[in-house]
């Protein structure tokens, strides 16, 4: 089981590869939900672990459908990204019926082609998750997985639609499904016992006191790697 978690820093990127961490998401304000780092930050941790890295590509927290200005900045970070050796970003952009937005998402993917993409939560704010997934399905080249809480706002509620979200993606050999949100190391198993995923996304949880202000806690690692032994 593949172990993703987020990370603010270097400092938290190291201390996250050497606990076990197999992959990380690098984000900044995560008061806002997670936004793009700055770019000394990016070549920070890129020059700091051996293990993935994706990037968070979001300029903003208003919304998911951009502006033609939002996409200028999108389309610098993205490239900036690549210049500083960075092999994998985070987005996800929606139309006005909040529906996957293929404009926008073709263009991220004619700057990032040769990149591994993951397809962030704005995922959960689709009606239809299965009708999203379908639509992402065209694009698993560079798609390689969809962060979500199955349309919920957290896993324990959406394990249902994240079983068969993951049925899915097994069956389609598409995107693979990374659930994410409300994930603690109390709560892994009995989730991971229905929904089956091969990779999960943890936050706070895996810190002490519970907050992103804390540095993370060994002991929650240690229960999540031990979880599907």
């Amino acid at each position: 089981m593949l172990v993703e978690v987020i990370v603010q820093n270097g400092e938290e990127a190291v201390q996250a590869e050497k606990l076990g961490a197999d992959r990380l998401e690098l984000v900044s304000a995560m008061s806002e939900g997670g936004l793009t780092p700055s770019h000394g930050t990016i070549q920070q941790v890129l020059n700091s672990v051996s293990i993935p890295v994706q990037v968070m590509i979001r300029p903003h927290s208003h919304y998911y459908n951009y502006t033609v200005d939002d996409m200028a900045i999108i389309r610098y970070d993205i490239e900036h990204v690549r210049k500083l050796g960075g092999q994998g970003i985070v987005f996800g952009a929606l139309d006005h019926e909040n529906k996957i937005n293929e404009k926008l998402l073709k263009e991220v993917i004619a700057v990032s082609s040769d990149l591994d993409i993951t397809f962030h939560r704005a995922f959960d704010e689709a009606p239809s998750q299965i009708e999203a997934y379908k639509t992402l399905l065209n694009y698993r080249e560079t798609i390689k997985r969809i962060l979500t809480s199955g349309g919920q706002s957290n896993c324990e509620q959406g394990k249902g639609k994240l079983k068969e979200l993951v049925t899915l993606a097994e069956e389609t050999k598409g995107p693979e499904i990374l659930p994410g949100s409300g994930l603690t190391p109390d709560n892994i198993e009995t989730i991971h016992q229905t929904v089956a995923a091969n990779q999960y996304h943890f936050g706070k949880a895996m810190r002490k006191k519970h907050s992103f202000a804390e540095k993370f806690d060994e002991q929650a690692f240690l229960k999540v790697k031990n979880t599907d032994k």
